[in-house]
């Protein structure tokens, strides 16, 4: 008897020396130096081998896309990518699920803090438009 499913694994295979589909359509080195400072700040050189570095990349690009991909099955479903589907993903991996929902409230407060300098700048730019055409 052969198990029919076997063959449809939607799991990559880690010990292929075989680029992925994915990875010889883009284009490489996008993140070469963000991914250099990141390994540096985890305990490596501080100019790590530009093999240690397309490595990093490849598995970096693909959990991502992985992670794009499975969010879209779960939005899709919805019809609409949210953000929560993210989170969903990652629930069970709390240190990262924490570090998201710390960025993505400190993103809520960058975008009420520009929102409130903006305002701010309006309301001084009338003041001084008004004492501009008071004095003229």
């Amino acid at each position: 008897m052969s198990n029919s499913s076997a063959g449809t694994s939607s799991k990559p295979r880690a010990a292929s020396s075989q680029p992925s589909e994915t990875s010889s359509k883009r284009k490489r080195g996008v993140f070469q130096k963000e991914l250099q400072h990141m390994m540096y700040g985890f305990g490596d050189d501080p100019n790590p081998l530009p093999e240690s570095v397309a490595l990093m990349e490849d598995i970096v690009v693909e959990y991502v896309t992985e992670l794009v991909h499975k969010a879209q099955d779960i939005g899709s479903q919805r019809g609409k990518l949210s953000v929560e589907d993210f989170l969903y993903l990652i629930r069970k991996d709390l240190p990262k699920l924490n570090r998201s929902t710390e960025l993505l409230s400190m993103n809520e407060e960058l975008k009420q803090a520009r929102k409130v300098f903006e305002s701010d700048e309006e309301k001084l730019r009338k003041v001084f438009e008004v004492d501009d055409s008071v004095e003229g």
